[in-house]
């Protein structure tokens, strides 16, 4: 994560795990609204963001994970000069992200057929933003979808950005920075603004999973 702004968990969700979450896809009831990409200028594809309470797989990563990262987040604050900590549990979180007026959830359900693909952006919904977090492909590459490959940009100040193509199977995760991490340089420590996106899936079908940790205004 220091060096490259990402890292990967392999096999983070069993085989059938993956399954599950990727069936949820058609019932409406667990999500709280559908995102057509195109009509926003996002890209192609769709996207729906489940409602509280959570399914419980999605849920318990959320809480499970987040403590994972929290002191490396307090880390590249601290080193960018940045005064917002982040607490130990995720629910103390949330709890200030409520009350800053940030109540809805933003895990998401990601699916894209042949021709789509999702434009390099940014999830930030609000002020409060934890600076890391994580998607989890559902779908096998190779099988049940080609290309599809999750891009990372990472723009360096007065140099070129950066680009980064992270291969990932089934079950595994990717964590990466959401908006900045620290690099330090010659002159001390700056700071790179990173944006992340997928390229054109080129034939089948591809879930993913977004687990995000502040919630959205």
């Amino acid at each position: 994560m220091n060096n490259f702004g990402c890292t990967t968990l392999p096999k983070l969700l069993s085989d059938s795990e993956c399954n599950a979450l990727a069936a949820l896809y058609p019932d409406e009831k667990h999500f709280r609204s559908h995102v057509i990409m195109a009509r926003h200028g996002f890209g192609k594809g769709e996207y729906r963001y489940f409602n509280y309470p959570l399914p419980n797989l999605i849920g318990e990563l959320r809480t499970a994970l987040y403590p994972r990262f929290s002191g490396l987040a307090n880390a590249w604050n601290k080193s960018m000069g940045i005064e917002q900590s982040y607490p130990d549990r995720h629910a103390d979180y949330l709890a200030q992200c409520h009350q800053a007026g940030q109540k809805r959830p933003t895990p998401l359900l990601l699916q894209y057929v042949a021709g789509d693909f999702n434009c390099l952006h940014q999830d930030l919904y609000g002020d409060l933003v934890f600076p890391i977090q994580v998607a989890i492909l559902l779908s096998e590459p190779g099988h049940d979808f080609t290309g599809g490959e999750f891009c990372l940009t990472e723009q360096r100040p007065r140099m070129q950005s950066r680009v980064d193509v992270i291969p990932l199977q089934k079950g595994d995760a990717v964590v990466f920075a959401v908006r900045n991490r620290p690099v330090r340089g010659t002159k001390g420590t700056y700071r790179v603004n990173l944006r992340h996106g997928v390229s054109r899936v080129r034939s089948g079908m591809r879930h993913t999973v977004g687990i995000i940790f502040h919630d959205a205004s």
